[in-house]
């Protein structure tokens, strides 16, 4: 059952190793629906017991870990809201620009992808947000989606974040890293 071109880079979703398989199939035992496998994950080491406790801490630690970034998206996909995962990551990455041009172009992608009503990953924003948005994007910046961005960190934060703490793919998460650190 080992999957072509596995790295062990990417652990969330390439590798073959045995605790991600085990992960993965408690993870696949818990959604009801069929879905693709995650593109583009974030590489990132496997969490430490540490690690994915502090999670249940603090929305910010899960957000500031890879691998919290990486298993928080798998659950958002289960619940059909991955793509404000997918939006606030496009944000942090458009923040590191500094090239104009390059900045214009990501700006657009992000617009096009996740602020357009015409996009099928368009995240909830209110009006306000929008309005300020469309103003901004006649001279985008690195920070165009800053209001934005905000606004669905507290979304996935209040909404979404206390659901994950009592999900399968969580708990899973949790037992497994747990019980291979009581074998080392």
């Amino acid at each position: 059952n080992h999957r072509p071109n596995a790295c062990c880079f990417c652990w969330c979703c390439c590798c073959s190793c045995s605790w991600n398989e085990d992960r993965e199939r408690a993870w696949r035992a818990s959604r009801e629906t069929k879905l693709e496998p995650i593109p583009n994950c974030e590489a990132c080491a496997k969490p430490t017991p540490e690690e994915v406790q502090g999670w249940a801490q603090s929305f910010d630690k899960l957000m500031k870990s890879p691998a919290g970034r990486n298993v928080f998206r798998e659950f958002l996909r289960t619940e059909y809201s991955e793509e404000n995962m997918l939006f606030w990551l496009a944000c942090e990455e458009l923040k590191t620009e500094c090239n104009k041009h390059t900045i214009d172009e990501k700006a657009r992608m992000i617009y096009e992808d996740y602020i357009s009503i015409l996009s099928p990953k368009e995240v909830s924003l209110d009006s306000r947000v929008r309005e300020v948005i469309n103003r901004k994007m006649q001279e985008p910046s690195s920070h165009t989606f800053d209001d934005a961005q905000l606004q669905i960190y507290t979304l996935m934060h209040r909404d979404s974040y206390p659901r994950f703490l009592n999900s399968a793919i969580y708990k899973s998460l949790l037992q497994s890293v747990s019980h291979s650190s009581s074998e080392s």
